[in-house]
């Protein structure tokens, strides 16, 4: 057999070839890209717990805190000196987990971070302060409440989680109304 003769089975050799190599590298490039996705979705969700966690702990320490100075509707009161050091340890944790956030955020779920943590921090300015109003007490906690809940829909719509969160409680509650009503 000469050459010629078998060039047609040669070349269908060679393009079966490079057909089964870029469907291959097509298939393993597409599970590479997907797996990457997919770890980047659990350190995503991972950071963003790892944040709100920070954030919770910092602020029930300031309600804590904001109770000994006698703001209503707290049970468990910290004087406020025991409760600024770690206050301020729990401020460094906070921002230590916002760099990861900023790492691994979106720009949306970012600012509803950055505007959660902003209304913490006004709650500690006012237990810093000493006593104020109770209605500022309240208006702040409304506002971070919100905060709070703009960033988990942000974090959820980021991290492809369908649905809306579901509803905050009304803080604070109205228990005594509840027991009388």
């Amino acid at each position: 057999m000469e050459l010629v003769d078998q060039l047609p089975a040669l070349i269908g050799v060679v393009v079966g070839s490079l057909g089964s190599y870029a469907a291959q590298s097509l298939t393993e490039r597409r599970k590479w890209t997907r797996q990457r996705e997919e770890r980047w979705d659990e350190k995503r969700f991972e950071t963003y717990s790892a944040y709100a966690n920070a954030l919770k702990a910092q602020l029930r320490l300031a309600q804590r805190i904001g109770a000994a100075l006698g703001f209503a509707d707290v049970v468990d009161p910290l004087p406020p000196a025991e409760g600024l050091p770690l206050l301020a340890d729990a401020e460094s944790r906070r921002a230590t987990e916002w760099e990861s956030v900023l790492l691994v955020g979106d720009a949306a779920t970012i600012a509803a971070a950055r505007r959660w943590h902003e209304m913490i921090w006004t709650i500690e300015l006012l237990i810093r302060e000493g006593p104020v109003d109770a209605e500022k007490w309240i208006k702040v906690h409304r506002l971070t409440s919100a905060a709070r809940d703009a960033f988990y829909e942000s974090a959820r719509r980021d991290l492809g989680i369908n649905g809306a969160p579901p509803p905050s409680g009304q803080w604070p509650r109205q228990w005594r109304a509840e027991l009388s009503g």
